[in-house]
């Protein structure tokens, strides 16, 4: 996932340099598009793990940045509930029109000016994860 967020690309269309909370919005909506393609009962107990994995690496960075503690279980908060609305807003992603796409990306994307082309990469980004094993992500098989 981290790969995926890494692309300069999805960065192009902000005004000024990405900053900590851009990164982590996108790995968000990559995390939350991984778990929406791959979750079923036979995969819930290793999603469950990458979640947790996820979230205890993002507390980690936090308290690297200098956080004290107060602030960190406040940005956890802050951020677990980011990403949880942003599962709940793609749940029928497939289902929703290009200006409802637009709309719940803008929500958690405002700095970014061409929702349009983020639209479009998530797109493909989804696809492919459709089109691919849970297990090839795990093995590292696949590729941004």
């Amino acid at each position: 996932m981290i790969n995926y967020t890494r692309n300069k690309d999805l960065y192009k269309s902000l005004n000024r340099k990405d900053n900590f909370s851009d990164r982590l919005s996108l790995f968000l909506l990559h995390f939350a598009f991984f778990l929406k393609n791959f979750k079923n009962e036979e995969n819930k107990i290793i999603l469950q793990e990458i979640y947790d994995f996820n979230f205890r690496q993002l507390e980690l960075s936090i308290r690297e940045i200098g956080y004290g503690d107060q602030s960190i279980n406040k940005k956890m908060k802050n951020y677990i509930n980011l990403f949880h609305s942003m599962v709940s807003e793609i749940h029928f992603w497939k289902n929703l029109t290009r200006s409802q796409k637009i709309e719940k990306f803008s929500l958690f994307l405002g700095d970014f000016k061409e929702i349009n082309e983020l639209i479009d990469y998530f797109e493909q980004f989804n696809d492919n994860l459709s089109k691919k094993t849970l297990n090839s992500y795990l093995k590292s098989v696949s590729n941004p």
